[in-house]
């Protein structure tokens, strides 16, 4: 390699590592990694990525209802969302029981670019070839005039870095979408990229990532503690209005 590009090379590299060097060397980040809600355009059948308008639907409101009671007394520094309807509903849901914190919109944490995909019939996108490529081998994956698969890991990780690094020793909550917090869990466990979708993260749940200035730690995936309360509560109540109509 000739000089010129080796010292290029070497002063890119040094870039980046001051850019994700963070002041101390002892510290320990808590992020909460939280799906948004449930919504109605997954009946469209579509691939809704950064469409506007999607907002939660009841069953959402409940659920980000019962997220944000489970968060209640968490000691949370910071609300981040990404900054879309669905994203911003359920973080403002966490946010009412933390009056002292405003949401905070993080395009970094933001929705797949899927580009000409976009809004499209999920039906009609099984029929290319690519759709083989983003289930099976993700990391060779590019959406037309959108991102690769390798660029939104990349992307979610570095902002997530960016982010412990501004927050040393706070507990932080990020709500945003499934196969980014994927994509960032099976970063930090090690895993390829062409496995991630082994992962389940479901919508309104929680999983649980602590970083330090070395290894990461995973303290929690796909919590849904909440959830399965809620619908514990509402089967009780179906029960109970049932047994008032039979009394009458």
């Amino acid at each position: 390699m000739p000089v010129a590009r080796l010292a290029d090379t070497r002063a890119n590299m040094l870039s980046s590592t001051i850019i994700h060097n963070c002041p101390r060397q002892s510290y320990m980040t808590t992020i909460l990694l939280i799906r948004h809600a449930v919504n109605d355009f997954v009946k469209t059948g579509k691939l809704a990525g950064w469409t506007a308008g999607v907002h939660l639907n009841e069953e959402g409101r409940a659920q980000a209802e019962a997220l944000g009671a489970r968060l209640a007394d968490l000691p949370l520094a910071h609300i981040y969302a990404s900054p879309i309807e669905r994203t911003m509903e359920t973080a403002a849901a966490i946010a009412k029981h933390h009056p002292q914190l405003n949401v905070e919109a993080n395009a970094e944490i933001g929705e797949v670019r899927y580009g000409d995909w976009e809004g499209m019939a999920i039906r009609d996108l099984q029929r290319r070839k690519m759709w083989g490529v983003v289930q099976e081998y993700p990391s060779r994956a590019s959406f037309p005039n959108g991102e690769t698969m390798r660029a939104v890991q990349t992307r979610i990780v570095d902002a997530l870095e960016a982010l412990v690094c501004r927050h040393q020793d706070e507990m932080i909550a990020l709500v945003f979408h499934a196969d980014l917090i994927k994509m960032a869990l099976a970063h930090y466990l090690g895993m390829h990229l062409d496995v991630f979708q082994r992962i389940v993260i479901s919508p309104a749940s929680i999983s649980i990532l602590q970083l330090g200035h070395s290894r990461p730690y995973i303290v929690s995936m796909n919590d849904i503690g909440h959830l399965q309360a809620l619908m514990r509560q509402q089967k009780g109540a179906g029960k109970q209005a049932a047994q008032k109509r039979r009394g009458k």
